[in-house]
């Protein structure tokens, strides 16, 4: 059941650029063009241009923990909705229609199935030096172990959970949920069906 392995050494290691443009654009909608700098300075970090390949995974990041602490009363939600407009590009961008069409087609357990290979396939693009596996398949868990993008703390990573959550409702459980929790080894993500 593994998968997902970043090819890359930890210090090199890199993860796909959306994991930052789209949390700049929810902070830009949401907080404003002077709070997404001031986020930005305080991580250390400029914006990716709009055609970046694989970034840097220190400076995603980077970037997430600036929000986690510069902004701690607003950080869940933001990131929840930086996740949600991360898995709208995915759906948008990367995923083929036929794909789209034969996994909402197929009866729920295969669809959420083939999603699920899918994900583990193209894991090494969001984990960057993490390791990603289904830890189990009823229910549906999947981990992502030393999360590069968890918040620590005892705190979930949002972002993850609203990218699955957002990819399970538009191709398999429209009234899917994600109960993410945390420990100092793994982010894991139960993914049900309501």
């Amino acid at each position: 059941m593994d998968g997902g392995s970043a090819p890359f050494a930890e210090k090199t290691a890199r993860i796909g650029p959306n994991a930052i443009l789209q949390l700049v654009a929810v902070l830009d909608a949401e907080e404003g063009r002077t709070t997404r700098d001031w986020v930005m300075r305080g991580s250390g970090q400029s914006v990716p241009p709009d055609d970046a390949g694989m970034w840097p995974e220190a400076a995603c990041r980077a970037v997430h923990l600036a929000v986690y602490r510069d902004l701690p009363n607003r950080a869940e939600g933001l990131m929840a909705k930086a996740g949600a407009a991360t898995a709208d590009y995915i759906l948008a961008n990367r995923i083929p229609g036929p794909a789209k069409a034969l996994i909402r087609a197929l009866p729920a357990a295969l669809g959420a199935r083939l999603l699920t290979a899918a994900i583990t396939r193209h894991a090494w693009t969001f984990v960057g030096s993490g390791h990603f596996r289904v830890a189990s398949r009823a229910p549906l868990t999947v981990e992502i172990g030393n999360n590069p993008l968890s918040p620590g703390g005892g705190r979930h990573c949002h972002w993850h959970a609203a990218v699955f959550a957002r990819l399970y409702q538009a191709l398999v459980w429209p009234n899917a949920r994600v109960e993410a929790t945390e420990d100092r080894r793994a982010s894991r993500f139960v993914i049900r069906a309501r």
